[in-house]
């Protein structure tokens, strides 16, 4: 099980790797999809924390507060938000 599966079960949720062209992770919860995360272009805190854990934190405090409107928003249309699962696994 790796770092993401874990946060991922933590919260309730499973995690595969995106079927999506450009997406990290697929997100579900009882089966049913919810939503992509993470762009491949990207670095997300376990990439940075394995190269330098001083720069991770000052990553991960930036993004947190880049993302701070839409990483709140737990759920809308009956789905959990992208914003909120990216920053629950991938931050």
């Amino acid at each position: 099980m790796n770092i993401y599966q874990k946060k991922a079960k933590a919260i309730g949720v499973t995690v595969k790797e995106s079927s999506r062209k450009g997406k990290k992770l697929d997100v579900y919860k009882n089966g049913e999809y919810q939503a992509s995360i993470g762009a491949t272009g990207y670095k997300d805190y376990e990439s940075y924390k394995k190269e330098d854990p001083e720069k991770a934190a000052a990553r991960r405090k930036a993004y947190k507060a880049r993302h701070g409107k839409d990483r709140s928003v737990r759920m809308r249309d009956g789905k959990l938000t992208a914003g909120y699962l990216a920053d629950k696994i991938l931050w």
